[in-house]
């Protein structure tokens, strides 16, 4: 029994010894290596070959997904970008646009030096009467009364018809009342001519102006503006411009077609304008003034 025990431990050091042979062999810097390691090294080399482009091909597929995934969730985020930037787009142009026409407007208060202007939004149109009138934000508690004229920054549009405190209508130029009537003159070359603005063409959308003496030589493309008679317009705001001449069914005066300088369709900032206090006692002292001169040239 010692002796069998003797050569098993004879043959474990002497594998021992052959391992680190090997192992020492292995290690050192050589151009060959030795067939079992050529057959060690070509197996799992093989095996590595047949597990990695498995396993890199699934890690593909789930790269692929992953990056697909990433894709979509960037488009969405530039999408919402997109469209943030729309939006801000549109309110820019909006405020570019509110800004002009309040600009507009503000260069407009000063040619009414009789008149106290009086700021105001457009907030409805009726659908019944789109063409007629509109509602605005400023009332009584504002100042406004009717018969008070109402314009843009590019020429006069109407007048006050109805107040409450809040809110104001606007009976507009191209309305069908018979009754409304705006005392205008046309800037000739040489002189100025009136006429009163009575009506509106709907088939050629355009004011017609009536009453106009037939002696006087009236060209295409000029303008139109209010006279300032009867205390309502202020004078010399803008109506519109000539477009065609004729005359009247008797044909003692002539009547004039006009383009309007405002455009009807697209109001949103208008000026109310409020008859200056001032002015209306200059006005009255006038009057007195004049009549006081007829009385003496009577007498």
């Amino acid at each position: 029994m010692p002796h069998f025990s003797n050569k098993k431990l004879i043959l474990l050091l002497v594998s021992m010894i052959f391992i680190v042979a090997l192992i020492s062999f292995s290690l050192r810097d050589r151009e060959n290596a030795t067939l079992p390691e050529q057959f060690i090294k070509d197996t799992v080399g093989l095996v590595q070959g047949f597990v990695a482009k498995p396993a890199n091909y699934i890690t593909g597929i789930f790269n692929d997904i992953n990056s697909l995934l990433n894709t979509y969730e960037e488009n969405k985020r530039l999408k919402m970008r997109l469209e943030d930037f729309a939006v801000l787009q549109s309110e820019v142009n909006s405020l570019k646009n509110e800004n002009q026409s309040l600009r507009d407007i503000v260069e407009k208060k000063e040619s009414l030096r009789e008149y106290i202007p009086i700021q105001a939004t457009v907030i409805a149109r009726n659908p019944d009467q789109w063409e007629e009138k509109i509602i605005l934000d400023k009332g009584s508690t504002h100042g406004v009364e009717v018969n008070m004229a109402v314009m843009t920054a590019k020429g006069l549009i109407g007048k006050i018809s109805l107040v409450t405190p809040l809110t104001s209508e606007v009976e507009l130029l191209q309305t069908n009342n018979p009754n409304f009537r705006v005392s205008a003159v046309i800037q000739g070359e040489n002189e100025e001519i009136f006429g009163l603005i009575e009506g509106f063409e709907v088939e050629r959308n355009e004011l017609v102006m009536k009453r106009i003496d037939s002696s006087f030589e009236i060209k295409e493309g000029e303008l139109v503006v209010s006279s300032g008679l009867g205390g309502i317009f202020p004078k010399g705001i803008l109506i519109g411009e000539i477009t065609e001449i004729t005359t009247d069914d008797f044909g003692l005066t002539k009547m004039a077609y006009i383009k309007p300088a405002a455009d009807f369709s697209m109001l949103q900032d208008v000026m109310i304008a409020k008859r200056n206090v001032t002015s209306i006692v200059e006005h009255e002292k006038s009057l007195e003034k004049q009549t006081e001169e007829t009385q003496v040239e009577g007498e």
